[in-house]
């Protein structure tokens, strides 16, 4: 059978060459690894070039089977050459084609020789294009599906692990995309917590994605503000994590941004019910947001007093009985 597999996919035979890469699919990983060795992976990557839909969909299910758990055989495909193929094979109009070509880009972007010679491809801003559907229309690219744009925003958590890499990112109107991916998406969505996620990696570690963010900032601040109130847990938690990044790099900047998309009931009830992550970040960003000047009227004197009460029972964690009955005290007087 390994024979027959290799014979085949070196052939000229069109028919062969896809019945070869199919059965490739079958058969156990050990073997499939054997078959890597004898130069089939140049061959699949020969078969990608063509615009014939079978041979091109074979041979990105057979490549997928070969890269899954091997980061040698990872490092071959992407030395073959496929990484602009696959690029191009995005910006075509057959989607499951373009669902396949994703997830083998995310597959090669999990090990850490390809990162440089992805974002080398000019990668970066054909992917940053296509999860901007508007961008993507004007660019006459495809309109992703769900699933691809999951995989092409993990392929970017994948590249920033380098950082050298996230200012090619930002440059390429990341942040921009991000925003036009929360006017898409409902915020309890799985593709605006990868975003989220992402946006927070990219403004703890990027002087560059800050700049960028605050190009932005009163739309950016807009949306994070909401996902705390409306998000998943995890999508909550990367918001206050992104807010409370933006109000560190400059407190006098951002806190009356913050303040005037009424964030503070949002904080409040994630320092009591969000998970542990979200608890920590909740409660240093209401610190930083609490006004410790002098309150002109006995609304603000009395709301400021009960916010320092609130904090202090926070703080030495009582969030049940009197803690938590003064909690949602001061949430609904917020939101009054």
């Amino acid at each position: 059978m390994e024979d027959v597999i290799v014979e085949a996919l070196l052939s000229n035979e069109r028919e062969a060459q896809i019945l070869a890469a199919r059965e490739l699919g079958k058969l156990a990983t050990k073997l499939r690894q054997k078959l890597a060795e004898r130069g089939i992976i140049s061959r699949l990557v020969t078969m990608l070039r063509t615009q014939d839909y079978e041979a091109t969909e074979a041979a990105l299910c057979a490549l997928l089977c070969l890269a899954f758990h091997s980061e040698r055989n990872k490092i071959r495909i992407a030395n073959s050459g496929a990484i602009p193929v696959l690029l191009e094979i995005i910006q075509r109009p057959k989607e499951s084609l373009i669902d396949l070509a994703a997830a083998a880009l995310l597959v090669l972007s999990s090990c850490s020789a390809n990162k440089l010679a992805i974002a080398a491809s000019g990668a970066i801003p054909i992917l940053v294009g296509s999860l901007n559907s508007q961008l993507a229309e004007e660019r006459g690219f495809q309109n992703l599906s769900v699933q691809a744009k999951l995989d092409i925003i993990s392929t970017f958590h994948n590249l920033s692990t380098y950082p050298p890499i996230i200012p090619s990112i930002v440059s390429s109107g990341m942040v921009k995309a991000m925003l036009q991916l929360m006017y898409e998406f409902g915020k309890q969505s799985k593709i605006i917590e990868k975003a989220m996620a992402l946006l927070e990696k990219m403004v703890s570690s990027s002087e560059i994605a800050l700049e960028e963010v605050a190009e932005t900032a009163p739309l950016v601040i807009h949306f994070l503000v909401e996902a705390v109130e409306e998000g998943t847990p995890l999508c909550k938690e990367h918001a206050a994590a992104t807010l409370l990044v933006m109000c560190q790099s400059c407190r006098d900047r951002y806190r009356g941004m913050i303040l005037r998309e009424g964030a503070m009931p949002g904080l409040l009830q994630l320092s009591v019910d969000g998970t542990s992550k979200a608890r920590e970040k909740a409660k240093a960003l209401l610190q930083l947001l609490r006004d410790f000047s002098e309150c002109r009227t006995r609304e603000e004197r009395s709301k400021n007093r009960l916010l320092e009460h609130v904090m202090q029972q926070i703080d030495k964690g009582d969030t049940t009985g009197t803690g938590l009955r003064l909690v949602e005290e001061m949430i609904a007087r917020l939101r009054t």
